[in-house]
This record gives structure tokens, C-alpha cells and sequence, in this order.
């Protein structure tokens, strides 16, 4: 099994567990819903029947308000007999039905008040049975529901734990796994190395470690074949070799074993700001004097252990045009085997300075994506916590667990969105493409549906939308489910970026062969020189960027859902004025 398949299937056993622990955690949350509901309809209602035929019962006592309670009274046991859950409470229900209707002919025959007392004593003793049945009924649901709500809390805990141990086990296999063979390949190389490269390195394994070693053990053959050219044929390479280093993007320097300079490639000549001439044939520790650059590479050649020292060199940082440039030190051992003892011989160093400016920025990009994606994936889930934890609190009525339960699904569905934008992004990265289904769209339905689906956003923050469709607009060619993706992309941030009660515009408009669709905000606006730095993935805007809910892919994967379908994305924004953003389709010919 190669090494690509080890790491894989651990980290998607990794992702399984986590997996099963949300699916877990997402139905114990469903069930304990929807035995809070149930227990609303089978219990709490009837109580509530209960309390007011006692007030009934009060109006009954006095002969001025007997009528309208006897109306109240009737009304919520017809209402408690339609809401029969519990055993007995059907019994109850028929003889309160037949004590009123006795209290009734005693009412109509004037009876006196001593037996319409009894009978309303009845009614009571039977009304204060049927809420004490219910009572107890809604509590021994309650405890089964905080049992139920502890066992899932623990079977959480018990898979939270299960994913810890996977994850430490894979913390410490993983890179054993990885190192091992590589270890391996490492003694097997400096053995061949010692053996005067006479012998190859043992190929163990078909993975990855054994086509490198593969790989070597080609370049030992040729650089054997390489020994018995003829002196002409060295010079020829040693020329061909000093062309190819003159040609370098990076900086080298070859110093031999007596710390002489011997070689200065042109990059390593303008990064010292000195001629070739003043380089080479000195002493390196004498050009040092003038160079801090060069005493600076020189000091890992004085350690006991230069190669640790130049791994622990920080990146050298230069000026060029005034601009920051970094550069990384990499020192190599020249040696050469002397045929005349018949053994390899230490010739110098071959110092580089590579111009690693690119991979510094794309690792600063790296950490700036990281940072907001970890930001914008702990508020949910913050959120998503806070939630469950009222959630487990008795004293919470079942009013607010609605409201709560609600917020938890609105968080669910915003990392659901982040994640998948993610997962567009991946797919993009990975030469996946964008499936379409294009057909004939009626713009006007993509802006409805769009505008209905942000609306609770703009209630919140009380922004109002205008649409202006142009009455003759031809149908487009689109996917209808992406455009709608783009139109909705467009609108939130829209609704992110303006302030309170300000107006929001959408329109729609035949260019030529194409409608053009434009949304425009009240924002603060966004530089000329930022324009198309925002459709970058993960851009950084200073003012704009940092609002909260932004991951920086929407634009990204908009423009690449626009253009994928022949039309295109762009901006026009000043800063103070809103931004204006725009896209085209093509109308259906």
C-alpha cells in the first residue's frame, strides 16, 4: 500500500467518525424537538383546559355569573374530550360531561343551593383530578425527556472521546508512517554514498520511497557512466554546467574547500552589489568584511553541524526596488572522488540564495484564509452551543425552545453555505469543471425567487428593495440554479455591506445580445485598484473585508458560475459611493 493511500484512509477515517458524531448529535437534537412538541399537545393543553374550567367553576358559585361560567365551563371540556392522551382521563371527561349537564337541570329547576352547591363541589373535586392527572403525566414525561436529553449528551461525549483517541493514535502513526521509510531511504543513500556510489540503495517497498529510491539508484548508474568520459567530454560538461548556472532565477556561490570563491552566478552578484571580479578568487571571509549578506551565509559553515544550522536559518530579507524580498539559504557539501587513493574527497560548498517571495505570500494567503475561515466557523458553532445549552435548561419555555431550536438551524444552514463554497472551490481547484443545465430562464422569476430568499435579512436590517425589469426582456440561456446562486451571492453581500434603512436596487436591462443584471448598495464603496482583486479567492480588502460572514469565495465562485455560462462579472464602485455590481447572459437566439 503506498504512502498516498495510508495518509487518505486516515484522515477519511478521521472524517467518518466526525461525520457520524454531527449526524448523531443532529438527530438527538431532531428527537428531543419533537418530544418537547409532543409533550406541549398531549399534556400542557390539557392542563391548560383544566385551570380554566376552575375558573368556570368560581363564575359558578355566584348565581349573577352561574351562566357565563357554565358556557366557559362546557367550551373547555369539549376542548380537554378532543385532547384525551392519558388512561383515565376519558372517564374523567364523561363524568364531568354528566355532573354538569346534572347541575344544568338543577339550575333550570331551581333547586336549592345546598345541592347546586354539592354538585359544583363534584364538578371541582373532579376538575382538580383531571389537572392533577395531566400534572403528573407532563412530569414523567419531563424526566424521560432529561433522561433522554442525558443520554445523548453522553453518547456525544463517549463519540467526542472515540474521535480524540482516533486522532491521537493518527497524530502518532501517521508521521511514523510517513518517516520510517524515508529514514530508511536516508541510510540507504548515505550507505551508497560511503561506498563510493559503487552500490545502489535497496528498493524494499513499490510505494513512493521505492520509486525514489529507483530514481537514484538511475542517477548512481549514470553518474558512473559519467566517470569514464574522456577529459574533453568534462570540460564540455563543465562548460555546459557553468552556462546553466549563469542562467539560474537564484543566487549561487561555490566556495572550495580552502573557503576561496570560486564561482558567482550573475543573481548572486547583484544580490551582493558587487562585480564578478570582486568575488571571484578572494577569500569568502574577506569579502564577509564588506558583505553582511555573504557573512551572514557563511555562518552555518562555522557550526559543528552546518546542514541543522542552515535548517534553522530564518529567511533573509532584501530590498529590491524597493520592495521586500525573501530569500532562502540552502548550503551543499561539494565532494569528489580521487581515483589516485580511491576514495571521496570533500571539494567545497555550493551556497544558494532562492527566491522564495511567492511561496511568502501564498503562505501569508494561506494564513489569512485559515484565520477567517476558523472566525467564521467558531460563531456558529458558539452559537450553535449557547443554544443546546438553553436548550438542556428546564426553566426554558417551550416558546423560547422554538426560538432557540430556529437559531440553531439558521447557524446549521450558514456553515452549511461556508462549507459549501468550500467544497465549489475544491472542485474547481481540482479541474472538475462546472456541470450546467442550461435552458430558457425568465429573468424575472431568477430576481423573484432571489429577492424572497434574502428577505428576512433585509427585515432585519431594515432595508428596502426595489426591482426594475425592463417589460420587453427576452428569456436568457442559463442555468437557472447557479444564476439564482450568483443573484443571492450578490444580494447578501449587498445587504452585509449597507448600513440601516438604506434602499437596495436590482436591474435588469438588453444589452445588444445580452440582459444585463446590475445590483447596487449603499456601502462604503471599494478602490479602483481593488476592482478585480475582489473576485480573487481569499482577498483581503482593507475597510471591506472585514465585516463579519465574509469568506471570500463568493465573488470567486460567482465569476467562475458567470463566465462558465459566456457571460461576465465585474464591478463599478468608488469608496463612499456603494458599489454598483453587474453581470451578463446571452439571450436565448
Amino acid at each position: 500500500m503506498s504512502l498516498k493511500i495510508k495518509i487518505r484512509l486516515s484522515i477519511l477515517t478521521m472524517l467518518g467518525l466526525l461525520l457520524g458524531l454531527g449526524a448523531y448529535a443532529f438527530f438527538a437534537i431532531r428527537n428531543l424537538e419533537r418530544a418537547t412538541h409532543t409533550l406541549e399537545q398531549a399534556n400542557f393543553y390539557s392542563m391548560l383546559q383544566g385551570q380554566q374550567m376552575l375558573q368556570a367553576l368560581d363564575l359558578m358559585e355566584t348565581p349573577a355569573t352561574a351562566p357565563g361560567g357554565l358556557t366557559q365551563f362546557g367550551r373547555a371540556l369539549i376542548r380537554e374530550a378532543r385532547n384525551i392522551t392519558e388512561p383515565g382521563e376519558q372517564a374523567l371527561a364523561d363524568s364531568l360531561a354528566q355532573n354538569l349537564s346534572g347541575f344544568q337541570r338543577l339550575l333550570d329547576h331551581n333547586a336549592p343551593l345546598s345541592e347546586q352547591t354539592a354538585k359544583l363541589q363534584t364538578l371541582r373535586k373532579e376538575a382538580h383530578r383531571l389537572d392533577n392527572l395531566n400534572a403528573a403525566a407532563f412530569e414523567t414525561r419531563m424526566r424521560r425527556l432529561s433522561q433522554k436529553a442525558a443520554d445523548s449528551r453522553r453518547a456525544i461525549l463517549l463519540l467526542m472521546g472515540l474521535s480524540a483517541l482516533l486522532g491521537v493514535s493518527l497524530v502518532v502513526r501517521l508521521p511514523r508512517v510517513v518517516v520510517r521509510p524515508l529514514r530508511r531511504l536516508s541510510a540507504g543513500i548515505e550507505h551508497a554514498t560511503n561506498q563510493g556510489l559503487s552500490n545502489g540503495v535497496p528498493i524494499e517497498k513499490h510505494d513512493e520511497v521505492g520509486t525514489v529510491a529507483q530514481a537514484f539508484n538511475r542517477m548512481l548508474g549514470q553518474m558512473q557512466d559519467l566517470r569514464s568520459a574522456t577529459r574533453a567530454e568534462l570540460i564540455t560538461e563543465r562548460n555546459r554546467m557553468e552556462s546553466i548556472v549563469h542562467s539560474l532565477d537564484e543566487g549561487l556561490l561555490l566556495v572550495d574547500q580552502n573557503r576561496r570563491i570560486i564561482l558567482a552566478n550573475p543573481v548572486a552578484c547583484a544580490l551582493f552589489e558587487k562585480p564578478v571580479e570582486a568575488l571571484v578568487g578572494r577569500p569568502a571571509e574577506e569579502v564577509a568584511q564588506e558583505s553582511d549578506l555573504l557573512r551572514e551565509l557563511l555562518t552555518p559553515l562555522n557550526a559543528p553541524r552546518p546542514q541543522e544550522a542552515v535548517a534553522n536559518l530564518p529567511l533573509i530579507t532584501i530590498m529590491r526596488k524597493g520592495e521586500e524580498t525573501f530569500y532562502r539559504v540552502s548550503v551543499s557539501n561539494i565532494v569528489s572522488f580521487n581515483e589516485a587513493v580511491d576514495k571521496t574527497e570533500f571539494a567545497g560548498y555550493i551556497l544558494s540564495l532562492r527566491n522564495v517571495s511567492d511561496f511568502k505570500k501564498l503562505d501569508q494567503v494561506k494564513s489569512n484564509f485559515l484565520a477567517t475561515v476558523s472566525h467564521e466557523f467558531k460563531t456558529p458553532l458558539a452559537s450553535i452551543n449557547l443554544s443546546l445549552k438553553l436548550l438542556q435548561d428546564e426553566r426554558t419555555d417551550v416558546a423560547e425552545r422554538q426560538r432557540i431550536a430556529s437559531g440553531i438551524r439558521q447557524e446549521t444552514q450558514r456553515l452549511l453555505r461556508m462549507v459549501g463554497e468550500l467544497l465549489d472551490v475544491a472542485r474547481l481547484d481540482a479541474g472538475a469543471g462546472i456541470k450546467l443545465n442550461k435552458q430558457a430562464v425568465p429573468l424575472a422569476d431568477v430576481v423573484r425567487y432571489a429577492t424572497d430568499t434574502v428577505r428576512a435579512q433585509l427585515d432585519d436590517k431594515q432595508l428596502s428593495l426595489e426591482a426594475h425589469l425592463a417589460p420587453d426582456l427576452p428569456t436568457v440561456r442559463a442555468d437557472v440554479e447557479k444564476t439564482t446562486w450568483v443573484l443571492i451571492n450578490l444580494l447578501a453581500n449587498a445587504i452585509r455591506y449597507s448600513p440601516l434603512g438604506e434602499r437596495l436596487m436590482v436591474r435588469a436591462t438588453l444589452q445588444e445580445d445580452m440582459v444585463q443584471v446590475s445590483v447596487q448598495d449603499c456601502g462604503p464603496g471599494i478602490a479602483a485598484e481593488h476592482h478585480e482583486r475582489i473576485f480573487q479567492r481569499f482577498a483581503h480588502i482593507p475597510n471591506v473585508s472585514d465585516h463579519p460572514g465574509s469568506s471570500g469565495l463568493g465573488l470567486s465562485i460567482s465569476r467562475e458560475f458567470i463566465a462558465a455560462q459566456g457571460g461576465k462579472l465585474w464591478v463599478e464602485s468608488a469608496p463612499g459611493s456603494g458599489s454598483n455590481f453587474h453581470f451578463t447572459l446571452p439571450i436565448v437566439s
